[in-house]
């Protein structure tokens, strides 16, 4: 009986345990389902701001920054928290997040503007949108709880509020590239007010300051007590004087980027965060050798300064971190130390600009992930370096302006080949020697075809997200400064050297190369057909070589070729009829005698066009004539010599055809 009883109560219990947990589930699906609805405040506040501007989108926006209208989907009796860009609170349906970045808004930001009234907002992103040069509002106070404010490439003007500062919750503030100013009261404000502050960038504001030795002004004292600020960026401003010791004792800080500024060089010994850029300064001496002596450096960027003297040994003790090595536009000399061999993370290493000397040095070939390598504009004295073939992500290679010699193709039968190279500067060396037919059958990246639908990107660091260095080209017979290297530019340029021989038709295999320059040199042989699969290619220059025979007829059809030069070569025959050869300038085909065409006659005027072949039967139609005119004359008195005349001029005129249909 007992056990009877104690099975009822069991079954009892477990009854009511599963018709609670039914219930449990029911309520739970039930507010899972609704919790995520905005409240009709919020969603009639985001729809009166998305009329508060038009949609255009705006010209200074980056090739790496895709834009489109977010609030496109923004639509009447639907649930807000669903749109694009919205965030809501799990629990309360408020709006707490709204990110309008390269949203492509147009107008004018005002005080009473509905964005005001969603008091709720934790993050807000406004950047890369065109606010047409309006001021920033005050009332940005109203939105106390805001944590993270970028307001970054979005035309604002004018002085920035100290309303802003009453953001005391922020730890994410970025106003950089913009037009408005920053005084000395708003950074004092800042300092004081803006105590839970990691990151800040003001990098491209109208900043003027000094961060002095040991009397530290407001903006230097606000970075100085906080323990917590992990990345900072200071560029393009006019900061002057020295940086201070205690910047690099900042526990969190890892990214600095000083570039662009007046700073002569260091309070104390050398330090840096791990990722450092400190380019385009006015820093001189040596490269201190208390670098080395630094933990964990991922980015160290000294370019355009004054630093002179060797660059350290050490610095193999950096080599296991480092990702990113630019010492570009100084006054270093002496080798390139044999420091690389354990550099298994270097994705870019530039030392062009400066006065390096010897030989590239062998441990180049430990960087396995290098991407991009520069040592122009030195005084290396070297072979070409085929051990750099076992580098198979090496995608830009400028070895230009120094005294690199010997030839470009490896006598011991190792195939030259860079599978992902995109750019080769091999210009002003002393190469000689021969290219042979195949010399181009593996680069695999020129070779095949890509989508040119993609919108355009700039090559950078895959584990910084940092943009390569800038680089120095020679394309449509100027050279420029790229200062990003756009993924889709493909570039070969050989000019400037000895080399001889034919140009290998297996350059017709490039068919995703733009630029071509293989002028100056001395080679021979015709201009080869294969030149017209080259359908994306935009500058051709062959100049001052010895290639003899005609212009392809076939390159007439490259719509794409934009610039071409041809001169001073061994050339014959018409120019080919294509408009962008008719479109060139005399210089890009003199110095071939025996060149002719409509181009040449259009656009040159001392370069003559041979006779016409038929030409050579007028001569002597025209000596018959000047015969038949003289008989004529002797006929007859006064009418004879009269009539003579007049038909001696009609002779003379080239008519003796109309004067025989009309009177014969």
């Amino acid at each position: 009986m007992k056990v009877f009883l104690f099975n009822q109560k069991l079954s009892f219990l477990l009854r009511s345990f599963c018709f609670l947990f039914l219930v449990s589930s029911f309520l739970n699906t039930f507010v899972c389902a609704t919790q995520h609805l905005c409240h009709f405040d919020q969603r009639d506040a985001l729809l009166d701001f998305k009329k508060e501007f038009g949609i255009q989108k705006p010209t200074f926006v980056n090739f790496d920054v895709s834009s489109y209208p977010k609030t496109k989907s923004w639509v009447n009796k639907s649930d807000c928290c669903s749109w694009d860009g919205i965030t809501c609170d799990a629990t309360s349906g408020k709006v707490i997040g709204l990110d309008l970045s390269s949203s492509c808004l147009h107008g004018q930001l005002e005080s009473n503007s509905s964005l005001f009234r969603l008091r709720h907002l934790r993050d807000l992103n406004l950047a890369y949108n065109n606010f047409t040069a309006s001021p920033i509002p005050a009332d940005f106070d109203k939105l106390m709880g805001l944590e993270r404010l970028n307001l970054s490439h979005s035309s604002f003007s004018g002085p920035t509020p100290t309303k802003l500062l009453q953001l005391t919750k922020l730890v994410s503030l970025d106003l950089s590239y913009s037009s408005f100013s920053i005084d000395e009261s708003f950074l004092r404000i800042l300092a004081q007010n803006l105590r839970n502050l990691r990151e800040l960038d003001m990098s491209n504001v109208n900043i003027s300051s000094e961060i002095p030795r040991c009397n530290i002004t407001e903006f230097p004292e606000f970075i100085k007590y906080r323990r917590s600020l992990g990345s900072l960026d200071l560029s393009n401003n006019k900061i002057k004087g020295q940086v201070p010791d205690w910047l690099w004792r900042l526990p969190e800080l890892t990214d600095v980027n000083l570039s662009n500024n007046a700073l002569r060089g260091y309070n104390g010994s050398f330090k840096a965060s791990p990722r450092s850029q400190i380019l385009s300064n006015n820093f001189t001496g040596e490269i201190p050798r208390s670098i080395c002596g630094l933990s964990s450096l991922y980015v160290l960027d000294l370019s355009d300064n004054n630093l002179h003297g060797s660059i350290p040994w050490c610095l193999e003790t950096q080599m296991i971190s480092l990702v990113d090595l630019n010492l570009r536009h100084n006054r270093l000399s002496g080798n390139l130390p044999e420091v690389f061999m354990n550099a298994k993370n270097l994705g870019s290493l530039d030392v062009s600009h400066n006065q390096m000397e010897g030989k590239l040095p062998a441990s180049l070939i430990g960087c396995s992930a290098l991407e991009v390598l520069n040592v122009g504009s030195n005084r290396i004295n070297d072979m070409f370096p085929f051990q750099l073939n076992s580098l198979q992500n090496l995608q830009v290679l400028v070895l230009r302006s120094n005294k690199f010699h010997g030839t470009l193709h490896n006598v011991d039968g190792v195939s030259f080949g860079f599978p992902q190279l995109k750019i080769i500067d091999l210009s002003h060396n002393e190469f000689v020697g021969t290219l042979p037919s195949d010399y181009f059958m593996n680069w695999t990246l020129m070779s095949s075809k890509r989508d040119n639908n993609r919108e355009p990107e700039y090559i950078r660091n895959p584990r910084t997200y940092r943009y390569y260095t800038s680089l120095i080209l020679t394309s449509k017979g100027v050279s420029m400064e790229m200062d990003r290297i756009l993924t889709i530019y493909t570039s070969i340029d050989f000019s400037g050297n000895q080399l001889h021989g034919k140009i290998p038709n297996s350059i017709g295999l490039l068919k995703e190369l733009r630029n071509l320059n293989m002028s100056s040199n001395s080679f021979t042989g015709h201009i080869p057909s294969s030149l017209a699969n080259l359908t994306n290619l935009e500058s051709l220059d062959l100049s001052q070589n010895k290639i003899s025979g005609e212009i392809p007829f076939e390159l007439g059809t490259l719509s794409s070729l934009e610039w071409i030069n041809v001169s001073h070569n061994q050339l014959v025959g018409s120019i080919p009829q294509g408009t962008q050869f008719q479109r060139q300038k005399c210089s890009s085909y003199e110095g071939n005698p025996g060149l002719y065409g409509p181009s040449l006659k259009d656009v040159c005027g001392d370069i003559k066009a041979p006779t016409p072949p038929q030409s050579e039967p007028m001569e002597t139609q025209e000596e018959e004539e000047e015969s038949l005119s003289w008989i004529v004359a002797g006929l007859g008195f006064v009418p004879g010599v009269v009539f003579g005349l007049v038909m001696g001029h009609i002779v003379a005129s080239y008519k003796y055809h109309w004067f025989m249909k009309t009177f014969g």
